[in-house]
C-alpha cells in the first residue's frame, strides 16, 4: 500500500528533493498535500505533476494566483500559515515531511504528532524552540520522528541495532562559506560571499546559518532532544570535505560513522523508507576521488554562536526560542543588505540579554517569546 505524503515546504530544497524520491518510487509514495510559503508558480506546477489532492500557500497574498493556476484541476487550494497545521492534522496523509524553515515549522510539527502521524523532520527549529514539548507529545502519542538533517540521519543510522550506552555524539561541521577566512576578515563580508557554501546547495537562510555556525548550534540542540544525550556528550568537529556526516562513539571506544556524498536524497529516502533503504543505482561513492578526509577543532572565538547554543541548551526553558527568533530576524535583515554579518550574532546576544525567560513554557509561551525575541532583534538592528 502506498504511503500518502504531506510535504510541507515542497518548493524548497528539501521539498524538491523529497519529490524526487516520490518520482523514483511511484509504487511506494503519493504526494497528496503540498505547501509553500509564497512560490505559488512552482507549487502549482508540482500540484499538476503529482496530481496533489490539496495545496496550501502560506502567504495569503498569493492565494488568488494559485487558485487561478489550478482552476481546471480537482486540487483543493487553501491559504494561510494556520491552514498548514490544520490540513496536516485533518488530512489522510500517513507521513508528514516537515521541510519548513524556522519557527513556522513548530505548529505543523505539533499538529502532526497530535494526529498520530509519522513525522519526517527537516525543520530543526521545531526541536530547537520546543524540544521538550515535541518529544513529550511524540512519546505520549507513540509517534516516530525520523530525522532528515544529514547529521542526525547519520547518527540515527549509526544507532540502529545498537544497545550499548553512548559515550559521545560527534557532529561534523563543514565550516560554511567563511571557514578559510581569519576572524579579522569577517567584518566586511557580503551576502553574496556568505551564500557560497563550499559543499551543500541549500536555501538562503540555512546557508547563512551555516556561515555563522548558528545552524550547527541548533543541530546540537536537536541532537540532544532526538537522542536524549546531554550537551556534555555532544561534540562538534570541523570536517571540510563533508563526507563523514556524523559519528557515534560507544563506551568501549568504538566509533561508527556514516559517510557519503553531500546529497540530501539519501537521508530523505532513509527517513521515508526506514527500516528499508532506497535503490539508487546512480549513487556510488568513489573513495579515490576523496583520498584525504581531515578533521580539526572549531574556532570558538571566530564562531561564538556555537557556544551560545550550548548555553541555551544548558539553560533550557525559552532560551533557545529567543535565540532562534532573533536569528531569523537578523538573517533576514542581512539577506536584505540592512546589517552586517557580524550583527547576526550581536542581535542574538542582545535578545538573550533582554528577553523574558520562562523555565517551563507552554505552547502559548513559546509564541509570546518568539514575538518578543523578534522585537528585540529588530530593536538592536535599528539602533
Amino acid at each position: 500500500m502506498k504511503q500518502q505524503l504531506a510535504i510541507l515546504g515542497s518548493t524548497g530544497s528539501i521539498g524538491v528533493q523529497t519529490l524526487d524520491i516520490v518520482r523514483e518510487n511511484p509504487d511506494r509514495f503519493e504526494a497528496r498535500i503540498l505547501t509553500a510559503h509564497r512560490n505559488w508558480q512552482r507549487l502549482a506546477e508540482q500540484a499538476r505533476a503529482f496530481d496533489a489532492d490539496t495545496v496550501v500557500i502560506a502567504d495569503k497574498n498569493y492565494y488568488p494566483q494559485l487558485c487561478e493556476a489550478l482552476a481546471d484541476t480537482d486540487t483543493k487550494v487553501y491559504a494561510g500559515e494556520e491552514a498548514v497545521a490544520q490540513i496536516v492534522g485533518s488530512s489522510s496523509a500517513d507521513v508528514v515531511v516537515n521541510a519548513l524553515v524556522g519557527y513556522a515549522g513548530l505548529a505543523p510539527t505539533l499538529a502532526t504528532l497530535k494526529a498520530g502521524k509519522k513525522l519526517a523532520l527537516a525543520n530543526k527549529e521545531s526541536l530547537v524552540v520546543g524540544g521538550e514539548l515535541v518529544m513529550r507529545l511524540a512519546a505520549e502519542k507513540q509517534v516516530p520522528i525520523l530525522p532528515i538533517d544529514s547529521e542526525h540521519s547519520a547518527i540515527f543510522q549509526c544507532l540502529v541495532g545498537e544497545r550499548a550506552p553512548i559515550r559521545r555524539l560527534i557532529i561534523t561541521c563543514s565550516g560554511g562559506a567563511f571557514r578559510n577566512l581569519e576572524r579579522s576578515q569577517l567584518a566586511n563580508v557580503t551576502v553574496e560571499q556568505a551564500l557560497q557554501h563550499p559543499q551543500w546547495t541549500m536555501g538562503d537562510k540555512i546557508t547563512i546559518d551555516s556561515s555563522t555556525l548558528v545552524n550547527k548550534g541548533f543541530e546540537v540542540i536537536e541532537a540532544h532532544w532526538l537522542f536524549g544525550i546531554p550537551a556534555e556528550q555532544i561534540a562538534v568537529i570541523l570536517h571540510p570535505q563533508s563526507i563523514v556526516h556524523s559519528m557515534v562513539e560507544f563506551e568501549d571506544g568504538a566509533i561508527k560513522a556514516q559517510l557519503g556524498s553531500p546529497d540530501m536524497h539519501m537521508p530523505i529516502s532513509y527517513a521515508l523508507m526506514f527500516p528499508d533503504r532506497a535503490v539508487r543505482p546512480m549513487e556510488q561513492f568513489d573513495f579515490l576521488s576523496h583520498p584525504q578526509l581531515t578533521f580539526e577543532a572549531v574556532d570558538r572565538m571566530k564562531y561564538p554562536a556555537l557556544d551560545i547554543a550550548y548555553d541555551c541548551l544548558h539553560r533550557g526553558g525559552t532560551a533557545a526560542c529567543t535565540m532562534n527568533g532573533a536569528n531569523e530576524i537578523a538573517v533576514a535583515a542581512f539577506l536584505a543588505h540592512r546589517n552586517s554579518w557580524l550583527d547576526i550574532v550581536r542581535a542574538i546576544e542582545y535578545a538573550l540579554t533582554h528577553a523574558t525567560f520562562i523555565t517551563s513554557p507552554t505552547e502559548e509561551d513559546y509564541a509570546a517569546i518568539d514575538k518578543e525575541s523578534r522585537r528585540l532583534a529588530s530593536e538592536f538592528l535599528n539602533k
